[in-house]
């Protein structure tokens, strides 16, 4: 039997969810939240109520139901906009939705979406009346694999590393007004010692650093070095706030002054964070909670699993396919994490082709011919440039996952090409796993049921993408006691936190000479059926102590510096 699990901050959400600034990096005082009840209804059926931002298969949306695959969730709510809110335009924004989805103000057709993980709005202007109903449409199928998906599996398929689906609205939908015209899109590009600050359309203006001065915008741009620098890390995670006045658009946003690049130290090529040597000591980061599924029930949630694991000196996180809320990165940012992020697969999975003949050591496969449908490519390509340009402000964020052990995997290696004209400035990682081609920044491989012994070729930096996974079972804490997953089983926690220690002194750090740049550990926390977390799925227990855990990081940071 199936247990409900809530998070602490789960227990006790009362008032509207989620009411923090969703787009931290480009914020204007013109902001209306419009998470909390909603009207819904399934195929015009029934109406009941949803609470948003929570998708309605969670326990924290108040519906807590999967619907038939191709059913239409209809959301909608009435709205009066504040005195004075309107500036010149409205614009309404929906953080994600699963996978399409329709939107409707007072019955005109405002806006569609395909994807599921990317934020979107639609300029709702002209369809604005002294009195206003917002309906937004959403249609999501599994069986449908053009669209990304992930680690979701239609219900009667769930368990062991396929987890519960999601569908529908399940991030923040708000309002805000802002002049005619505008500042519609602000990048920040981190290249070497500076920053360069742009927007869309290139209007005239300044930008205004906290500490630095003012600098006017040409063409809507403007490069800023600082003569010294302070330099961004996890051990020292430095924001330089600053603004954008341009027209009648006035935004808030921040900046990091970090370097990212390969250098050959000796034998083997290393990673390197500002110039120099370091080791990225991380776990897989699946972002799952019992209680809201692909939305943690606050905000806090998240900073409270990114301190959690900074406690066991931990420095970064790969966020395994799947995009979080901008507030994941932010908090991030804040805190010094560094981020991995991957791409969510879309198209078919073969257990065989995939997982098993890989992982006995069958890992070469031209992948030029997989994969071939047209709309399957055309649509991951999309969903990965949006998610490119929704995330490359983020300092945190040093390193991109393009495919993981072949989901979804094809023409690697133009792939590869095609990703660097998105972003030039991380790391690129092609093919996390397995089924390497020519093209990559890294050589990523992954180790399961056997022990870690890899050696760098000295061409490309030598990366463990995913590795551990031990298991323990914290009762009372078990979304499924019955069943559960993961690679190797502890039967106390002293157990574990030998096991783990061991793993690392014993196999990971003796790598580090032989050309191991990075391990990514499997995982934050317990996700449904698998218990190789160092969180309880609820991140009411922690499995393993600092005092094991901190010498471990310092001894991994040594060995690359030698």
């Amino acid at each position: 039997m199936l247990h409900d699990l809530y998070t602490i901050h789960g227990e006790t959400l009362t008032d509207t969810p989620w009411t923090v600034y969703p787009r931290p990096q480009m914020r204007r005082d013109s902001y209306l939240n419009l998470n909390g009840e909603w009207d819904f209804s399934v195929n015009e059926g029934e109406n009941q109520k949803i609470n948003l931002p929570f998708c309605p298969e969670s326990m924290l949306s108040g519906v807590k139901q999967h619907f038939p695959e191709g059913s239409v969730l209809v959301y909608r709510r009435k709205i009066n906009l504040p005195e004075g809110f309107n500036r010149s335009r409205v614009l309404l924004h929906i953080g994600a939705a699963d996978q399409t989805a329709d939107v409707y103000v007072n019955g005109v057709s405002v806006g569609h979406h395909e994807g599921g993980y990317e934020a979107f709005s639609c300029d709702i202007t002209d369809a604005l009346k002294r009195e206003n109903e917002i309906e937004i449409r959403c249609v999501d199928d599994l069986r449908v694999q053009d669209y990304p998906y992930g680690k979701q599996v239609l219900p009667e398929k769930r368990g062991g590393m396929w987890y519960t689906p999601v569908s529908g609205i399940w991030q923040t939908v708000w309002l805000e007004s802002v002049p005619e015209t505008y500042i519609e899109k602000l990048n920040i590009e981190n290249r070497g010692y500076g920053v360069t600050i742009s927007i869309v359309p290139a209007l005239t203006g300044k930008v205004t650093v906290a500490g630095l001065g003012e600098f006017a915008l040409e063409n809507g741009s403007v490069t800023i070095i600082p003569e010294n620098p302070k330099l961004w890390s996890p051990e020292n995670p430095w924001l330089y706030d600053f603004t954008v006045e341009a027209g009648q658009d006035r935004v808030e946003s921040y900046f990091a002054i970090r370097s990212l690049e390969v250098k050959k130290i000796g034998k083997y090529p290393r990673l390197c964070l500002n110039g120099k040597p370091y080791f990225f000591h991380g776990l897989l980061d699946q972002g799952y909670w019992p209680d809201g599924l692909f939305t943690p029930a606050k905000p806090e949630c998240y900073a409270d699993d990114i301190l959690a694991m900074k406690k066991l000196g931990f420095n970064t996180l790969r966020k395994h396919i799947k995009v979080e809320s901008e507030e994941f990165y932010y908090q991030c940012d804040k805190m010094g994490m560094i981020v991995w992020q991957d791409m969510v697969n879309n198209s078919d999975y073969n257990f065989n082709r995939d997982t098993a003949l890989p992982t006995i050591g069958i890992q070469k496969l031209n992948d030029k011919h997989l994969h071939k449908d047209e709309n399957h490519r055309r649509m991951f390509k999309a969903c990965a440039k949006a998610a490119v340009e929704q995330l490359k402000n983020h300092p945190s964020v040093c390193y991109w996952t393009i495919f993981n052990e072949a989901w979804g995997q094809f023409d690697s290696d133009n792939v590869y090409e095609w990703f660097k004209t998105l972003d030039d400035t991380r790391f690129i990682d092609s093919t996390s796993g397995w089924f390497r081609r020519k093209k990559s920044d890294v050589d990523s491989r992954h180790v399961y049921f056997k022990k870690v012994k890899l050696a760098g070729d000295g061409v490309k930096p030598l990366v463990l993408s995913e590795f551990g996974g031990k298991t323990y079972k914290a009762e009372g804490h078990l979304f499924n006691p019955d069943k559960s997953y993961g690679y190797g089983g502890c039967e106390t926690l002293d157990d574990l936190n030998q096991a783990v220690e061991t793993l690392y002194r014993e196999e990971i750090i003796p790598c580090i000479e032989r050309g191991l740049c990075a391990a990514i550990y499997t995982q934050v926390s317990d996700v449904e059926d698998e218990i190789n977390g160092l969180l309880t799925y609820d991140r009411k227990v922690e499995k393993l102590r600092p005092e094991v855990m901190r010498p471990v990081a310092e001894a991994l940071q040594k060995a690359i510096e030698k």
